[in-house]
């Protein structure tokens, strides 16, 4: 036993040795590595636009250092990416900017706010080129703002027009016995639709067409201003697939050169006047970012305009970089609200919503800082449901023109197994004290009773919903009730019915910021900073990542999504403000 005894410590010896020297090696990576190389542009040089790795807006950052140290988080922003290829205007040694097989998981907003920055940087007398060897149209949409283009020979070009496609489980259920019992408010409160019906309602796909044309209408006007092309003639060439080679997407003017990649680099080659045999200096996007956060000069001027990030969906607790949670958002605001030295706040959203009680306390945190300070919000890719909830009291609201936005509805789902059990043998038994004493059971058919307080629960949260609204836009409840029940707008649309005040990106919420603040010389201060402890920390560690990535590989990409809305669905508690269907534009 001694001997065992003996053994065993020393193999716990070894364990602890090793994980202190890993965790030692990372703290010294850490700390003298990564972030700390100097990124050298040199002169004459291209920048490669590789969005691979850039998909929020914010990248993140931590209250605790130690966290800061050990998080994966240290890729950048989408807005740090717009600022550095700002600042890349006027850099004498960057010459222009080479998309290159532009593959992204951006939003259609935010690929609208990148297009511009790229517009803006060729006027300055620099060159963007693009090359590919396949497009999806929303690949093509951003990668149109090029001249030239060039398509590999063999590439696939994909451009027909938008569609969306829902799965409808009413008999599904029925032969399972596995039922989702749904209470909502909204006749276009779609998100439920499928559990409900074998195909879509009359009021569902009046709102989808129409969201789909004007998005489709927000993107081939973009593309026709880039490429020359009439707006009509592009709806002729997606409704023919008059583009879906090569040569028919350069007989239709949508590409300029068909040729393999190398011909492509000796072409940026002879722009910047390089030998065919030499190899011409490129930086990556992501090296030329991490340098101009690094080294960008901030003027002396103590007035900030506070930028607060709201991204992801709508829960409960801290939040993170994909999620928004009551506690890094309240304390954002509630920081930015007593710091001196910030004049205005820009909500930046990028949601399509969530947990109804969180996007109230939120609210309520708005309508605090709105009395202090000017809060201006910004809409990206989404500000629905919730996500509009939380913008709706803002002083003023800036949206893109394809921003899905308000479906101002409520919802609630409570999965039901008692046809299932039933069939299986399973009988469940329940004792109370009082009449409604017993909460609600999956096992248990739905009561009319609970279904009915549950209902005015909902009916409850859904009239604050549109009071806050009405109050927040200077409308009338009949008036946002008529353009609510959980439909869905597009920023355009939203617009003209006075759910937003004006289009614009980012950059136009902080300049709106500052005019109301009267504040001439500003710099901008980036929340949330997030609170994560150890457990957090473990988890942004390669093997914290093994099962996701493992489940990745096994199931697919796309099973992969099916098998997350499923677990995002089951995890929804409590009543939701959420956006009704999700929209993947390639």
């Amino acid at each position: 036993m001694k001997f065992l005894g003996n053994v065993l410590a020393t193999i716990i010896g070894l364990f602890v040795f090793l994980m202190l020297f890993f965790f030692g090696i990372l703290m010294i990576a850490a700390l003298f590595g990564g972030d700390s190389e100097t990124v050298t542009v040199k002169n004459n040089s291209v920048i490669e636009l590789d969005l691979k790795n850039i998909k929020y807006d914010y990248a993140g950052k931590y209250k605790d250092p130690w966290v800061t140290i050990f998080s994966d988080k240290k890729s950048v922003g989408l807005t740090d990416v717009i600022n550095a290829i700002e600042e890349a205007k006027t850099d004498g040694d960057i010459k222009g900017i080479s998309i290159l097989n532009g593959e992204s998981t951006l939003g259609m907003a935010q690929s609208k706010a990148l297009r511009d920055e790229l517009e803006s940087f060729k006027k300055s007398g620099k060159f963007v080129m693009a090359y590919a060897n396949s497009y999806t149209q929303k690949e093509y949409y951003l990668n149109s703002v090029a001249s030239p283009i060039y398509l590999n020979p063999v590439a696939d070009m994909d451009f027909k027009g938008l569609s969306a496609e829902i799965l409808f489980f009413k008999d599904f259920q029925e032969k399972s016995g596995v039922k989702m019992e749904v209470i909502r408010h909204g006749k276009y409160k779609s998100a439920v639709e499928p559990f409900l019906e074998n195909e879509m309602s009359d009021a569902n796909r009046e709102q989808t067409t129409a969201l789909l044309n004007s998005i489709w209408s927000s993107v081939v006007s973009e593309i026709s201003k880039s490429r020359n092309v009439s707006v009509e003639k592009l709806n002729e060439i997606a409704n023919g697939l008059l583009a879906r080679t090569p040569e028919m997407a350069k007989a239709q003017h949508l590409v300029d050169i068909i040729a393999y990649e190398d011909v492509y680099h000796d072409a940026i080659r002879k722009l910047l006047k390089v030998e065919k045999e030499e190899e011409y200096n490129k930086v990556d996007i992501f090296d030329y970012t991490k340098k101009m956060m690094t080294t960008s000069n901030i003027n002396d001027a103590k007035d900030e305009i506070a930028i607060i990030y709201a991204q992801g969906e709508i829960q409960s607790g801290e939040g993170d970089v994909n999620t928004i949670g009551e506690g890094s958002m309240r304390r954002s605001l509630q920081e930015a609200r007593r710091n001196k030295n910030v004049k205005a706040i820009v909500l930046r959203i990028d949601s399509p919503g969530g947990n109804a009680l969180t996007s109230d306390l939120i609210w309520r945190e708005v309508e605090l800082t709105k009395k202090v300070k000017p809060v201006v919000v910004s809409m990206g890719n989404y500000a629905a449901s919730g996500g509009y909830y939380i913008a709706c009291n803002a002083n003023t609201i800036f949206a893109e023109n394809n921003t899905i936005t308000g479906s101002i509805g409520v919802f609630g789902i409570l999965p039901n197994f008692s046809k299932l059990t039933t069939k299986i043998g399973i009988n469940a038994q329940q004792v109370k004290t009082h009449e409604n004493s017993a909460r609600y059971s999956p096992f248990v058919p739905l009561d009319d009773k609970f279904k009915e307080v549950t209902l005015e629960g909902v009916e409850h949260i859904y009239k604050t919903f549109v009071t806050h609204v009405a109050e927040g836009r200077k409308m009338t409840f009949a008036q946002v009730d008529s353009i609510a029940q959980g439909r869905v707008w597009t920023g355009s649309e939203a617009l003209k019915i006075g759910l937003v005040d004006k289009i614009g990106g980012l950059n136009e919420a902080i300049k709106e910021a500052a005019i109301i603040a009267k504040v001439k010389t500003y710099n901008t201060r980036n929340y949330p900073e997030y609170e994560k402890d150890f457990d957090d920390l473990l988890a942004n560690l390669p093997f914290g990542q093994s099962k996701e990535s493992f489940i990745k590989q096994e199931l697919g990409e796309e099973n992969y999504k099916v098998l997350q809305g499923i677990k995002r669905m089951q995890s929804q508690k409590g009543v939701q403000t959420m956006m009704p269907f999700e929209i993947n534009i390639q």
